[in-house]
């Protein structure tokens, strides 16, 4: 990878190194970091965007602080690539992303740099008072505690929590708020306006810069009326109006908005910063794909673009055949918009991801019957809620991954008031390159343990549509869950009129009389295909499809046990509590006697790679199925 190297880069392995520059080599360093990254990622797809819009602060950062005894915490942690690459893996970055390499986000076990593991976001504030409160017990004075916070995280709940304990707690705290209008998609909500007023108004910022920067250039009586301002917290923050900042209002002090592509400025700022006490919070204003034109022009495309031609910004589309099925998520968009067309009641809600689960298409046509709510996935959930009590027909959708984080508003708010909230969870099973943070392993397992919940997964597009169909429909009146996978589907044709499905009622798809293979979901793919291939080596396997994991189909099941004594289910979720848990639960309230092996994912959590990669690590894939259907029968 040398030849995408910078000759100042090249010998930057740590932030000593880095240190060692002067500050007027600073905008030489970012210029030379900032094409290291579009050079790599040009060629190894990641998330684009966010790091090329921090890349001076990422400079700045590790110039100023004494990292990694200084705690540097990056929110939301895709945008972390360049504190990655002057952390001592520049020369593996190339492996970002892939089997066996490094990871996308930070992770505690890869680097002592990485303070923190940040794969979903708003949770870095949180993170950080506990350091910095660890700190203060641990009597370690001289340690500096950073969180960066960006792409919208700020809009999450969780932000503002821990806003209002480290106000109180008064802890020593940085909180630097990368503030690029974006998530994915555009920043919404009123934080956002307001940022965005703050950015645009500049009296106030402006007086307390002239009034700070003139302190320090003044006489002795002037540098002492300037360290007198930093050791008291309420006189500056008086004298500034107060109750007009947000973040006043919490006793953060307030400071800002600044460039934060002005890497020489940023130095200063932080220097200044590291000597004033208390909680601090940095207003930093940046682009989002900063340095790569087309990037800046189209950010939300340029998130996580793929491979892409790094002179013409043209993006290369996956070599799939022209007939290939399409996208989960796009059956999803598609299907909700039409059924919204036929069910005026129906209304959509996602938590900041519009574009990713594809209800940008419903946004687009139906403004005022969809919501994108921000990355506040509690308050989508309860929200979905609200709208069922009063007769409204809510399409909850939120990744599988991000749906853990508003588990109780799922229980308290939905099931024990039996309100008809339809759950469509993107990105089940195992997703990729993003890793641990982002498999969706769980859902089946946490979704099933909850009273009046429906829990479903379709094989395919036109199952889905199928279930998203009858979800809606008046009788079916209770939570229900649809969870489905990340990628294409099967189905090339998949735009079939709708039917109804029996709720709890799954299918026999292929005859055998050697063993029985029992599958939920996308792992009914795999199982398809194996008993093909099963065939061919003289196997004679039966597949059960089963829809649904709650309620399961009674009848079907009865058939299996009755008639295999070897059964194998295969799930892409969790064996811990899943799939494979209820078929075991069933045959030991029915007092059955068979043999039953559990596929899935096991009880660890699973690295990033593709998911072809990963499916074969936890021998879920086809090979997987049918290695596992010889080895019991050989016995």
């Amino acid at each position: 990878m040398d030849e995408v190297k910078g000759m100042l880069l090249e010998n930057i392995n740590s932030p000593d190194d880095l240190k060692k520059l002067s500050i007027e080599q600073l905008p030489d360093i970012c210029n030379e970091l900032r094409n290291f990254i579009i050079d790599v990622l040009s060629t190894n797809p990641g998330h684009f965007g966010s790091s090329l819009g921090v890349v001076e602060l990422t400079i700045a950062l590790h110039f100023v602080y004494n990292t990694p005894y200084d705690q540097l915490i990056w929110d939301v942690g895709h945008q972390a690539y360049g504190h990655k690459i002057i952390t001592g893996r520049r020369d593996i970055f190339n492996t970002n992303r892939k089997f066996k390499g490094i990871s996308g986000f930070p992770k505690r076990e890869e680097s002592e740099y990485d303070s923190f593991g940040v794969g979903h976001s708003s949770t870095s504030i949180s993170a950080a008072l506990g350091m910095a409160v660890a700190s203060r017990i641990k009597q370690e004075k001289n340690r500096k505690v950073v969180a960066v916070i960006g792409d919208g995280a700020m809009t999450g709940g969780m932000a503002f929590e821990a806003l209002n304990n480290a106000g109180s707690n008064k802890s020593d705290l940085l909180v630097v708020l990368n503030d690029n209008n974006m998530a994915i998609d555009p920043a919404v909500g009123t934080l956002n306006q307001y940022l965005l007023n703050i950015s645009k108004s500049g009296t106030y910022n402006r007086f307390k810069k002239d009034v700070w920067e003139g302190l320090g250039k003044l006489d002795v009586v002037g540098r002492k009326t300037r360290k007198f301002l930093q050791r008291n917290q309420h006189a500056l923050k008086n004298m500034l109006l107060k109750g007009n900042n947000l973040f006043e209002a919490f006793d953060f002090r307030y400071f800002g908005p600044i460039d934060g592509h002005d890497v020489v400025y940023l130095t200063k700022v932080l220097n200044d910063l590291k000597d004033i006490p208390g909680p601090k919070l940095l207003h930093v204003i940046t682009k989002k794909g900063k340095g790569f034109k087309h990037a800046e022009l189209n950010q939300t495309k340029y998130h996580a673009p793929g491979v892409f031609d790094k002179e013409t910004g043209e993006i290369y589309k996956c070599d799939c055949p022209v007939d290939k099925a399409p996208k989960f998520q796009n059956v999803f968009g598609e299907t909700l918009l039409e059924l919204a067309e036929l069910n005026e009641k129906i209304v959509g809600i996602t938590p900041a991801m519009p574009s990713g689960c594809s209800m940008n298409l419903m946004i687009d046509k139906m403004p005022d019957r969809a919501f994108d709510v921000g990355i506040a996935e509690q308050h989508a959930v309860t929200f979905s809620a609200g709208l069922a009590t009063q007769g409204m027909v809510p399409f909850c959708n939120i990744y599988s991954t991000f749906m853990q984080r508003a588990y109780d508003q799922v229980i308290h708010d939905v099931a024990i008031q039996k309100l008809p909230v339809i759950f469509c969870l993107d990105r089940g099973g195992l997703v990729g390159e993003d890793g641990p943070t982002h498999h969706g392993a769980f859902d089946i397992a946490y979704m099933r343990t909850i009273p009046n919940m429906i829990v479903s997964a379709p094989m395919d597009e036109i199952e889905m549509r199928n279930l998203m169909y009858t979800a809606q429909l008046k009788e079916t009146n209770l939570p229900f869950s649809i969870r489905y996978p990340r990628g294409c589907g099967i189905k090339p044709n998949w735009k079939k009129p709708f039917e109804k499905i029996e709720i709890g009622k799954g299918r026999k798809l292929a005859e055998g009389g050697d063993i029985a293979i029992v599958s939920i979901g996308k792992s009914g793919i795999f199982a398809k295909r194996a008993v093909k291939s099963l065939a061919n080596k003289g196997v004679s396997a039966a597949h059960y499809d089963m829809r649904f994991v709650k309620p399961l189909d009674a009848t079907l099941l009865t058939e299996v046990f009755e008639n295999f004594k070897q059964i194998i289910t295969v799930e892409d979720g969790t064996i811990r509590g899943g799939f494979g848990s209820a078929i075991l639960e069933f045959m030991a309230e029915k007092d059955y006697s068979s043999s039953v092996k559990l596929l899935g994912i096991p009880d660890k959590f699973i690295e990033h790679g593709t998911p072809e990669d990963l499916y074969k690590e936890c021998g879920i894939d086809t090979k997987g199925i049918v290695k596992a259907v010889l080895n019991i029968l050989k016995k």
